[in-house]
């Protein structure tokens, strides 16, 4: 068997393959499309590609997709559409590299959210929205979504990610809890004689979804804190999938990646929507956006089949996988390709999604409200620790804080505070 030198001589091919590698980092290929069938014209999109920002060493890039599918009426979507990445690009501290930017979006599309629900419910409309909003930037997708649009990831090497959660009061048994030990009810509607139809409802307002931004008649536990997920790909990069209800209500996650397989991501788009009009017809707007991600001298390389997946694809989901290269000395120098998880949270609670741990919590300004971004003096503010059941950990004179409105909100949303906003609506 053959040893390595002392000197650890790497091969030729190794270095070269290390410097393709690196121009990758760089950044991958983006090439998206998206369709839409309308019913009732309350579906919406933002696709802003190639923003450039300015970092301490040097200039970086990222782009931005959003489904916003609204319901009661349109203007929580478009108001949401327009504001909500600035909002969010507000709650993330200046000078920050790379790196540190990535790390800060979790903690910002949480602001970001709730200060976007928190000015819409001022302008007193009834309307909401679901939201599925995608950042990339390089090969790391975040992804923060409330409601049931989704977003999923089949990633070059194969299988299925669910970056997004699905909100519907019909299948998520934990926000039932938390909607009910905040003051709502849940229950199906009642046609009389105890007769219940359709699916479980948070009371007042009878809306089916436990988060939302706006809904501002429904009541304050309808929350617009968003689940989060952020991945990094792998070099080979990806195909996401974001779409309305109007698919998934039609189509699986495997469906719809199938029936576009080899498409370019604008025919993909079109095909997912078609075959969910094919399978339910029309009956609800129905919006698809798919991005490939690609290596950038492969821009309109259709991806592979997917290996065969069997009953551990979600154990193995984020394991690293080995080097299938055919060199035994190759594999002592290059790491595998995975995907890797970097962020996952979905607590409705801001005290738990604000706080951030060292290193992360230097980046941001502690006398400023980590929701709305206005500046406070020492002291004014409130710690969002205030009222912690764990005194003996969190102290109430711990940062972050929060300006006297945003509190109220904090409040309102964990049914601390009675809502004066009750009145009937309809999903």
């Amino acid at each position: 068997m053959a040893t390595r030198s002392e000197h650890h001589t790497v091969p030729l091919s190794v270095l070269l393959r290390r410097e393709l590698a690196n121009e990758r980092i760089e950044g991958p290929e983006l090439v998206h499309g998206q369709a839409y069938q309308s019913k009732k014209g309350e579906d919406f999109t933002l696709i802003k590609t190639e923003r450039q920002r300015v970092l301490g060493d040097g200039v970086s890039t990222y782009s931005v997709f959003g489904l916003f599918d609204g319901h009661n009426g349109s203007a929580a979507a478009i108001y949401s559409k327009e504001n909500l990445l600035s909002n969010v690009l507000s709650a993330i501290p200046s000078d920050l590299n790379r790196d540190e930017w990535v790390a800060a979006l979790p903690r910002a599309l949480v602001a970001g959210f709730v200060k976007t629900d928190k000015d819409f419910q001022e302008k007193a409309q009834t309307s909401g929205t679901t939201v599925t909003f995608v950042i990339i930037e390089g090969w790391v997708v975040t992804v923060a979504s409330v409601g049931d649009s989704r977003c999923i990831l089949e990633p070059a090497e194969g299988g299925v990610y669910y970056l997004s959660a699905d909100h519907r009061l019909e299948c998520n048994e934990e926000e039932r809890d938390r909607i009910t030990a905040s003051g709502g009810e849940v229950g199906r509607l009642n046609t009389g004689g105890g007769a219940e139809i359709g699916p479980l409802r948070c009371w007042p307002g009878g809306l089916c979804l436990s988060r939302s931004i706006g809904d501002m008649d429904v009541g304050e536990f309808i929350v617009p804190v968003p689940y989060i997920k952020q991945v990094k790909l792998s070099t080979a990069g990806g195909r996401l999938i974001i779409s309305s209800d109007g698919v998934w209500d039609a189509l699986s996650a495997e469906t719809a990646l199938d029936c576009c397989r080899g498409m370019p991501a604008d025919a993909a788009a079109a095909q997912i929507v078609k075959e969910a009009l094919q399978a339910k017809g029309l009956r609800d707007d129905t919006t698809c956006i798919v991005i490939d991600i690609l290596p950038p001298e492969k821009p309109t390389a259709p991806l592979p089949p997917p290996k065969k997946q069997g009953i551990g694809v979600f154990k193995s989901m984020f394991r690293r996988k080995s080097s299938e290269s055919s060199s035994q000395v190759d594999k002592e120098f290059i790491e595998p390709d995975i995907v890797e998880e970097m962020y996952e949270e979905g607590s409705a609670m801001l005290s738990e999604r604000l706080d951030t741990k060292y290193p992360l919590c230097n980046m941001f300004k502690l006398f400023m409200c980590a929701v709305c971004q206005v500046e406070m003096k020492p002291g004014e503010g409130i710690s969002i620790h205030s009222g912690s059941l764990n005194p003996g950990k969190l102290r109430p004179w711990d940062g972050p804080f929060l300006c006297s409105s945003c509190q109220e909100k904090k409040e309102a949303m964990e049914g601390k505070r009675l809502s004066d906003r009750h009145s009937s609506g309809s999903d």
